[in-house]
């Protein structure tokens, strides 16, 4: 088999997972959280003129609520460019090399349970390395992660979950690598990566007001790092 064909089975297994895992059905009440979470937590990081990239966007939930100036989601999966608004563009490339995007032209990269699906640490390495490439000086690197500290019964029902990680490996990775955490907060959102999405958007807004309740039902993690001037 030829390392094309090889690509191209990648992106049809991908697109079969994201079928199995995200059903239709559920897409629109994803987006209406999606749309809260935003609102509510996420967009404060984010200036109205900043550059934003949505690293294994996927369904582009976050992209495509975000305000800022230009948009980016990179994601192997070419049927990304269906889930997209029309200002957002689309990269269908791999995270460690996202070619497309010049160096440091990107203030905030955003990363939602995308980590775990690497290969192993030297692919994760990569990946970060490619971040900072992409960042302007003191751009944001935020993510949302499933903590394995919380989440560990959950955490290897899927077969394409590689890496564990913890609030505090991912936290060290970056430092390693340049960054200065900003905000980490171990538990930040409750994990159901395969339970029927309700009617949550109510409780939703509720849960976000009131971190006390993250420390109770939390299982992932929430990160926002900055990239240090010299590095």
């Amino acid at each position: 088999m030829t390392e094309a064909m090889r690509d191209e089975d990648a992106k049809i297994r991908l697109n079969r997972m994201y079928q199995l895992r995200f059903p239709k059905e559920e897409l629109e009440k994803k987006r209406k959280l999606w749309k809260i979470l935003v609102n509510k937590i996420l967009q404060r990081y984010i200036n109205m003129t900043n550059t934003v990239l949505d690293l294994g966007g996927g369904e582009c939930l976050f992209i495509n609520n975000v305000n800022c100036a230009k948009k980016y989601v990179v994601d192997l999966n070419p049927r990304t460019i269906e889930y997209a608004d029309k200002d957002v563009i689309v990269i269908n490339e791999d995270a460690a090399n996202i070619s497309s995007v010049n160096d440091k032209t990107i203030d905030v990269v955003f990363v939602s349970n995308f980590f775990e699906h690497l290969k192993d640490m030297d692919e994760l390495e990569q990946v970060v390395k490619e971040i900072k490439r992409i960042l302007v000086k003191k751009g944001l690197l935020i993510v949302i992660q499933p903590n394995i500290r919380y989440a560990y019964k959950e955490y290897w029902d899927f077969p394409d979950h590689h890496i564990p990680l913890s609030h505090n490996s991912l936290c060290e990775i970056l430092i390693i690598n340049g960054f200065n955490i900003k905000v980490c907060y171990p538990k930040f959102l409750p994990w159901r990566p395969r339970g029927r999405l309700s009617n949550l958007t109510f409780l939703f807004k509720i849960y976000l007001d009131f971190p006390f309740l993250w420390r109770i039902f939390g299982k992932q993690a929430f990160i926002v790092a900055e990239l240090t001037e010299d590095i």
